[in-house]
């Protein structure tokens, strides 16, 4: 597929891209070049093959869930400015 400067200059004003006339021949060949490649790739039968999420066959590892943490709920809440009922109390800044 041959795109022709009517083309990309279509396509340059749905895309809402200003082209230079000078450089509309080099983007039509570009686009052309895309445009052959993916139907190439259509082309391909891939009746047979089953969809995957990844091309290798890898488990994620994972780290034991452990608390790494000792809990300071206190300690923050004693250095804060303004608490209530365990809550961080903050100044209303939407009206």
């Amino acid at each position: 597929m041959s795109l022709q400067k009517s083309d990309v200059e279509k396509i340059a004003h749905l895309a809402r891209l200003s082209i230079s006339d000078n450089d509309i021949p080099a983007y039509a060949d570009n686009l052309s070049n895309i445009l052959q490649l993916v139907e190439q790739m259509n082309s391909v039968d891939t009746s047979n093959i089953s969809a995957m999420a990844h091309p290798l066959a890898e488990t994620q590892r994972l780290r034991a869930d452990e608390v790494t943490e000792s809990d300071q709920k206190e300690h923050f809440q004693k250095i804060a400015p303004a608490t209530e009922n365990n809550l961080y109390l903050v100044p209303k800044v939407i009206e």
